[in-house]
């Protein structure tokens, strides 16, 4: 036995049994509570999918030109294209909405299952990246309406679970 009170290889005899174990702030909450709790995840949830998915292709269009950067050396270059970029407001812009979206993510994700936070974030940031590229006049493939509303259709079941 060791000073705390169990010998190595035992079990520690101070767990918790299921009668000592406080209970969850989650079971005082009313059904009102907690349904207000849930809309406003999802709700956080669809604002980081807008706030992604509506500045993938304008991070797109602000990153046109990069290419044209050429420097000597591997360093020289990395440190040009980053110039190049940092005081581009067309790639700034839409970067700092995109990188608000992950914070709004990160915060959400400490009181949001993630089996429903993942996938319900990324189809929803995949479907609003393609609405808004098709805005924008991008071509995203499929040059008819029917095979873009199918499509979009197709996207739509995965946050519904079908």
């Amino acid at each position: 036995m060791t000073r705390w009170g169990w010998a190595p290889g035992q079990a520690n005899r101070r767990t918790l049994t299921p009668h000592s174990a406080p209970p969850s702030a989650s079971s005082h909450r009313t059904s009102g509570q907690r349904l207000l709790l849930a809309l406003t995840m999802v709700s956080a949830l669809l604002l980081v999918a807008a706030l992604w998915g509506g500045t993938n292709p304008f991070l797109k269009t602000g990153t046109e030109g990069l290419e044209k950067v050429k420097q000597r050396n591997r360093l020289l270059q990395l440190l040009a294209e980053m110039k190049f970029l940092c005081f581009n407001y067309k790639y700034m812009v839409p970067f700092l909405f995109n990188q608000s979206g992950s914070i709004v993510y990160y915060f959400t994700l400490a009181s949001t299952d993630l089996s429903l936070a993942v996938p319900l974030c990324n189809s929803m940031t995949l479907i609003v990246t393609m609405v808004t590229g098709k805005i924008l006049g991008e071509d995203i493939g499929g040059k008819s309406k029917l095979h873009f509303s199918a499509v979009l259709v197709d996207m739509l079941c995965t946050p519904v679970g079908i």
